[in-house]
């Protein structure tokens, strides 16, 4: 029997399930198909999420002659014998699966073709294109992102295949759980369906073991059910529950106690678990600084190239990068000093109000603020002996309060003597 994600395979784009920004009513892949006008494209997204159904889609849509290749078991000759063929055609379409597997000469054997426009060429690649894809080539193609399912998308993914696939829509299924098969697919669509069909048969082939009789009984599909078939054990865990937030607690506190063990298993339940790895990097760039801050600055640039990294590259590379992050932090000196400095100039301005900002400090970029003093008196820092003037910064009626106070760590403890040395008494550091 055909696989079930295959016998699911839409054929209309408003039957893809995800995908909306691409796909929905005058959306730019829709426009594109309705014009008859179809731009060679790259698909970039991860696994199962409709990259080979677009290609088919528009393919279809606009009656092309369609083509396909995979680029693991084609080279430069599958190439050329397509363009032959697609020369006597027109508006032949190519879709090359996993495009990025091509080396620079596969690449380049179809530039001609499509800057010519012998053939509309569709690549798919779970790899960044700008880094995979010859300039040349990327040049002559849109790129299109896919995202991965989300929750939403593949819960009614289950749904409608249980309702409209002629083999599961004459079993008696009744979805009890979709934990396990949400968490196992990772937003990957073909996954998700895949298990599912294997899942339903297991338990087809259970009740019939264990019925004496013939009357068909309800299958409900639990996540024990798929955890059987997986051969795996998952976290399963609400990201909006209780657990969430006390696995994200623990995780904190075990990076600010310094112990990179703790930290790394609890990185590693919260991964397991399906969480967003967007909302476990954020909390890393707020912890560098809430909890490290100048005691090693570096940390804040770590964690902020760790979620433009994750951000980039997504599961399950991304585990790799946010280890490293993650061990780096827990395993730096802490301190709170920032976090302490701005929460209490905050209850000050709570408490104060909107105090003037002192004459010399304005600005006065008109004649008439010049004449009312704004700037005046103001002493340039650079002038001075030491890069350093000395002068009051502050409004009056607080002059002289001091917000923050450095560390004991060794870098913290270099801040706070040159500040005692430039402010001596003032500011008793």
């Amino acid at each position: 029997m055909t696989p079930l994600a295959e016998r699911m395979r839409p054929s209309d784009l408003t039957d893809l399930v995800g995908q909306g920004h691409l796909t929905r009513e005058n959306s730019i892949l829709q426009k594109a198909i309705e014009s008859g006008r179809v731009p060679s494209m790259i698909l970039w997204g991860p696994p199962g999420v409709g990259k080979t159904t677009i290609a088919h889609i528009i393919a279809a849509s606009v009656k092309a002659p369609f083509y396909e290749l995979s680029a693991i078991s084609s080279g430069v000759k599958d190439i050329r014998e397509i363009l032959d063929m697609a020369k006597k055609q027109t508006g032949a379409i190519l879709f090359i699966d996993e495009i990025h597997r091509f080396n620079k000469s596969q690449q380049d054997a179809l530039l001609g073709a499509v800057e010519k426009g012998t053939i509309t060429l569709i690549g798919a690649t779970t790899e960044n294109p700008s880094f995979e894809v010859n300039a040349a080539l990327l040049s002559r193609c849109q790129v299109y992102n896919l995202k991965p399912l989300d929750n939403n998308d593949l819960k009614s993914l289950l749904e409608l295949s249980i309702q409209k696939d002629p083999w599961l829509s004459q079993q008696n299924i009744e979805l009890k759980e979709t934990e396990a098969l949400i968490r196992i697919s990772g937003g990957d669509g073909r996954k998700l369906l895949n298990l599912l069909e294997l899942t339903v048969q297991n338990l087809l082939a259970q009740g019939q073991n264990d019925s004496k009789d013939k009357v068909a009984s309800k299958i409900q599909v639990t996540d024990a059910a798929v955890l059987q078939v997986a051969h795996q054990k998952v976290a399963l865990y609400d990201k909006k529950g209780e657990q969430h937030y006390d696995i994200i607690s623990a995780f904190i506190k075990s990076m600010r106690g310094s112990d990179p063990n703790a930290a790394v298993y609890w990185l590693a339940r919260m991964i397991e678990g399906g969480e967003d790895v967007k909302f476990i990097a954020r909390r890393l760039v707020i912890f560098a600084s809430e909890d490290i801050g100048n005691a090693n600055p570096n940390a804040l640039l770590l964690a902020n190239s760790t979620f433009d990294g994750v951000h980039k590259i997504g599961y399950p590379e991304s585990r790799i990068i946010l280890s490293q992050c993650v061990t780096y932090l827990a395993s730096c000196p802490k301190s709170n000093a920032s976090y302490l400095a701005i929460g209490q100039a905050q209850r000050l301005v709570q408490q104060t109000g909107d105090l003037p900002v002192p004459l010399h400090l304005r600005n006065a970029p008109t004649k008439l603020m010049k004449s009312m003093g704004y700037g005046k008196d103001y002493q340039y820092a650079h002038d001075y002996e030491g890069n350093f003037a000395g002068q009051e910064y502050l409004p009056q009626d607080i002059a002289g309060t001091k917000f923050y106070d450095p560390g004991p760590t060794p870098r913290e403890n270099e801040l706070r003597k040159y500040l005692k040395e430039k402010w001596q008494d003032k500011y008793k550091y």
